[in-house]
């Protein structure tokens, strides 16, 4: 049986065509388990679940559990469903000794009997031999993150898919604040679709609002602040964060700025960036587009180099490198005095 991407397994479900063996593997759950949830709750219905349908958990369970599960007859109903949840933890899952035996289920499954197994946070080799046997007699899913430029782009497919609309600053905010795990991101988004008013798509006044995002002392409002050099406003955020520090831990603020000057210097390698540029990082609607516009005429190729070293010297410092005895906030201010009044990078490093 051929790969088939999370999509394509989708579709077939979407029309009720069932596989005899799926194994569901990937470094992002998200997939996995989305997947996996449709074959639990639509395969059967309801009134059949209780004879024929049953779930497993990984470290609760072995192979011959599992087989033995797959081979029973339903009762009473056209299919059987066996889900193993948590599969990479069946301590004999990949053993010599319990590979004849499934190698002689899955060449010849029980047509009646729809088995999966979730493979999370990894991967089967694929060159060795149950890796080879589940590719040529199972339907197989391999589930990968996603790069940080695809998050965007992944958000608005999303919404989409809810027959709802996503500005697009409220679409940078999710990427950049959430990152990319698709699991955080669609709770956050389904949280949002509950809280749309009629007519009105998705915005940044909600995803303030819901995601706990304050409207006027955030991360994104300290990049913009750093971008313009505002120093006011840079020292008003900075002391919200310091005052509300379980709301702005450090370590996804700096995340969030590396990521930002790491693009920049990306840009500044482009000459004079073009849309597709742009698009190519991840930088997809028009307003994040004109601040990073902005930033590369504000910071100069060598002037954000150097900020991306005083970002990793600060990351090293939240891990308790050469801070003595400064706290969070105080790095963070420290970093952006760094950021807005420049000074030669030696007399900072000591280098």
């Amino acid at each position: 049986m051929p790969n088939l991407s999370a999509d394509e397994i989708l579709q077939q479900l979407r029309q009720r065509q069932y596989a005899p063996v799926y194994f569901l593997q990937g470094e992002e759950p998200y997939y996995v388990d989305h997947i996996a949830d449709i074959l639990e709750k639509y395969v059967l219905p309801e009134h059949d679940r209780g004879f024929n349908q049953v779930v497993l958990y990984g470290k609760d369970t072995d192979v011959a559990t599992i087989l033995g599960q797959a081979r029973r007859f339903p009762m009473m109903a056209e299919r059987s469903v066996v889900i193993v949840k948590e599969a990479q933890a069946v301590a004999d899952l990949e053993s010599d000794k319990t590979f004849p035996f499934l190698e002689a289920y899955l060449k010849n499954p029980l047509s009646t009997t729809v088995l999966v197994f979730c493979y999370k946070h990894k991967t089967l080799d694929a060159r060795k031999k149950l890796g080879k046997l589940l590719s040529e007699k199972a339907v197989v899913m391999t589930s990968k993150k996603i790069y940080d430029n695809q998050v965007p782009a992944w958000i608005t497919s999303y919404v989409r898919g809810k027959k709802q609309q996503i500005t697009g600053q409220a679409t940078a905010m999710l990427a950049e604040y959430i990152g990319t795990e698709l699991g955080r991101l669609t709770n956050e988004i389904d949280k949002l679709l509950l809280n749309v008013k009629p007519n009105q798509g998705i915005d940044e006044e909600l995803v303030q609002r819901m995601v706990g995002i304050s409207k006027d002392y955030n991360i994104f409002e300290l990049q913009k602040a750093l971008v313009q050099r505002d120093v006011l406003k840079a020292n008003r955020i900075l002391g919200y964060f310091e005052a509300n520090p379980k709301a702005n831990p450090l370590i996804p603020n700096l995340t969030l700025l590396f990521g930002f000057f790491t693009k920049l210097l990306v840009l500044h390698q482009r000459g004079n960036p073009s849309d597709a540029d742009f698009k190519k990082l991840g930088i997809m609607n028009s307003f994040a587009q004109k601040e990073y516009s902005q930033a590369l005429r504000v910071y100069d190729f060598g002037r954000t180099r150097d900020i991306i070293h005083l970002l990793r010297r600060a990351d090293l410092q939240s891990k308790g490198v050469e801070s003595g005895s400064m706290s969070d906030g105080e790095i963070l201010r420290e970093l952006v005095f760094l950021i807005l009044h420049p000074v030669p990078l030696s007399a900072v490093t000591g280098g």
